[in-house]
């Protein structure tokens, strides 16, 4: 159902990747998404080990166990295992764009020895914490304290909305210093340091979503990340993150729109399959033109990224731009399955549930928005 061939683009490794996963996928995920979601759990403890066997842990990562693909590769991960769920790429993404991806441009040459082989291979969880409970889109606001006493960091303060929190056996916090934002390796069992997840969500149920909270956390000298200082740091990793979203957003449209297509053609009203109708076939006429150019917008940045030379702002007009097709293809899906589209026997409902979501977090749409507007004008609305 790929009109423009986009995959057909791709190298022989990328499309080895590519089918590594989606098989992956099918096997281990697809049977048992459903009641994950449903039940509001994602056993982490159980996949990680076997996405780190797979080296989808930190895999545009080079060095320390990380298996150094390129970012083309990475994002059709992130592309095959958001069609199985966004909780699924979302755990991939915090691991490996975001606590890996920390440690390894700003860590010491000991932080990176000591977590990220074992991040790699899924023996330890990481989250990242900066997002606070009244602190989401304007983190350089942000309340959490780091203060000096003697050779230690005390940290005080709490975060938000943290996925992979409770399950983590290392944190990456941000918090507010005399020199700055910095950012610290908090392992988990630190006195001073809880985590304690949120229920009662109704998008990315399949995903550990936690807060944290820092009371008094005595940290040694070391535990700083030595090369970040200033909010360019935590906003250097959210880049890397949205990049696998732009990416996991066309895996999460294209299987709702596959679900459409099969029910379109095998659904009957009016003594033909409702697919043979004007309106259904404009619907997801629309749809694949839709994720056609989603998946052009998310290899073209992906190239560019393997170059050296994307840019934040094209990094968020894919997140942007791909977010929204998937999520108006999702409604559209739902539309065609009609009250099938509302039960967890498809996958539409929990995938438009989960875009809802991935609509606003690493950034929200409002953001990207004035991203691209300063970008256009050269005039910033932030501020």
């Amino acid at each position: 159902m790929d009109v423009l061939r986009v995959d057909d683009r791709l190298t022989g490794e990328e499309r080895m990747i590519r089918d590594t996963v989606r098989a992956f996928v099918a096997e281990r995920i697809a049977p048992r998404i459903a009641g994950w979601f449903e039940e509001g759990v994602f056993p982490a403890r159980e996949l990680a080990p076997e996405l780190g066997k797979l080296g989808l842990l930190g895999m545009h990562l080079d060095g320390y166990g990380c298996a150094g693909t390129s970012a083309v590769a990475y994002g059709v991960a992130c592309r095959e295992l958001e069609a199985a769920d966004s909780g699924l790429r979302s755990f991939v993404s915090v691991q490996g764009s975001l606590a890996m991806a920390a440690i390894r441009k700003y860590g010491s040459e000991e932080q990176k020895r000591q977590w990220l082989p074992r991040l790699a291979s899924g023996e330890a969880i990481g989250c990242f914490g900066l997002t606070e409970p009244d602190r989401g889109s304007d983190p350089g606001d942000m309340l959490t304290r780091a203060r000096r006493d003697g050779s230690d960091w005390v940290l005080n303060g709490a975060k938000m909305w943290i996925t992979n929190g409770s399950v983590a056996d290392v944190a990456v916090v941000w918090a507010r210093t005399d020199e700055g934002i910095r950012g610290f390796v908090v392992p988990a069992g630190t006195p001073g340091f809880t985590a304690r997840d949120i229920h009662r969500k109704m998008s990315l149920r399949a995903s550990v979503t936690s807060e944290l909270s820092l009371d008094d956390v005595r940290l040694p000298a070391d535990a700083v990340l030595p090369d970040a200082t200033g909010l360019k740091g935590p906003l250097g990793c959210l880049s890397e993150a949205r990049y696998g979203i732009l990416w996991g957003a066309v895996g999460a449209g294209r299987a709702c729109y596959e679900a459409a297509v099969e029910y379109a053609t095998t659904r009957e009203q009016f003594g033909k399959p409702i697919g043979a109708f004007q309106l259904t076939q404009e619907k997801l006429a629309w749809m694949e033109v839709a994720l056609g150019q989603a998946g052009l917008t998310a290899l073209h940045v992906g190239r560019l990224k393997d170059e050296g030379t994307v840019t934040p702002q094209q990094v968020s007009f894919g997140k942007l731009a791909n977010v929204r097709a998937a999520l108006d293809v999702a409604r559209q899906a739902r539309t065609i399955l009609g009250a099938n589209g509302i039960t967890l026997e498809y996958p539409v409902i929990r995938h438009m549930n989960n875009l809802e979501s991935v609509l606003t977090y690493e950034g929200t749409q409002e953001v990207h928005l004035l991203t691209l507007g300063k970008a256009i004008t050269g005039l910033d609305a932030f501020r």
